[in-house]
């Protein structure tokens, strides 16, 4: 960071760097758990897994939106001697930050499943397609704002998250084009890159 810059990394991609962990995890969890009969059967295990899962993905997927709106609308521009994160370094950051706590809820998943078959894995997909959900969320507002959200890597906590969290005072916005990630965080189709 040379001259007063700071590394940014895109907003969005934080927040969609846990969905795949956490979505592929939970139906790994699920579809071992419904080799188990469990406590309550396995008909149980899945009608109440299936209402964990769209109760929690509505949980995720809604929850500190008037805070990322709020930070969003505040916005000041990046300055010319900020440095972009690549897309793949914000997700590969985020991961090494949470693998434990990705492999105790995977493992408190499959432990469930001796009570509830398949309940807790599909409670934890439900938490990854949650985070699908905000980051689709984001990329509309990147969108309907004609720019792209970032966050200074300093603020980020501990394991490379919380994008709205305490210590974010405010985001920084560039251009659409600018980074290698589409608003909403996925990755740029057709290598346009600025």
């Amino acid at each position: 960071m040379t001259r007063g810059g700071q590394g940014l990394a895109r907003v969005a991609v934080v927040v969609r760097a846990g969905a795949a962990p956490m979505w592929w995890l939970g139906v790994l969890a699920a579809g071992i758990g419904l080799a188990v009969p469990g406590v309550t059967g396995r008909r149980i295990g899945v009608m109440a897994g299936a209402a964990l899962f769209l109760i929690v993905a509505a949980v995720v997927a809604l929850l500190r939106r008037k805070r990322y709106v709020a930070l969003a609308g505040a916005a000041a521009r990046a300055g010319k001697h900020d440095v972009l994160q690549d897309r793949a370094v914000t997700a590969r950051n985020w991961r090494r930050g949470h693998r434990w706590w990705l492999l105790l809820a995977f493992l408190a998943a499959l432990g469930s499943a001796f009570a509830v078959p398949a309940a807790g894995g599909m409670l934890l997909a439900g938490a990854g397609v949650g985070l699908r959900l905000k980051a689709a969320w984001l990329g509309s507002v990147e969108r309907g704002r004609e720019e792209l959200l970032w966050v200074r890597v300093d603020w980020l906590e501990r394991g490379a998250g919380a994008p709205a969290g305490k210590r974010v005072k405010a985001y920084r916005a560039t251009g659409i084009a600018a980074g290698d990630a589409a608003p909403g965080g996925a990755r740029r189709r057709g290598g346009v890159l600025v």
